[in-house]
């Protein structure tokens, strides 16, 4: 896992604000933050927890993985798993024991290519 890189999470964010057309006023009341520490994490100065990342992303409407990333909590290739995981787990047209069949398979497939997450490779 990389150290936290609150400077460029903090342009990333205001970039992302600005497309948006939102104040940080506005962000902050629909993230759920004071406008003070919105602030203080734009200009770098403040290391936002994933919970607020999280809040953050959805009042941006992004995945909270690319700030996870842009924050270094997370890595390129970890977000691009998760993202995957999620676009399986959101698929209405498929069943939770087909969701499940379809994750096993994918990480399977991980496995095979010496790619498998944390959590299933096996204890050294």
């Amino acid at each position: 896992m990389a150290s936290l890189n609150v400077g460029n999470l903090g342009e990333y964010l205001r970039e992302q604000r600005r497309n948006a057309q939102l104040t940080l006023r506005q962000l902050a009341d629909a993230a759920g933050v004071s406008n003070p520490y919105l602030s203080q994490i734009e200009r770098g100065l403040r290391k936002p927890s994933a919970e607020i990342l999280q809040q953050i992303a959805k009042a941006l409407r992004i995945s909270a993985e690319t700030l996870y990333v842009q924050a270094g909590i997370l890595d390129e290739r970890d977000r691009d798993e998760a993202e995957v995981r999620s676009v399986i787990l959101a698929d209405p047209s498929i069943n939770e024991q087909q969701k499940q069949a379809l994750l096993q398979i994918y990480e399977s497939f991980r496995k095979e290519n010496g790619l498998a997450t944390d959590d299933s490779k096996p204890p050294s």
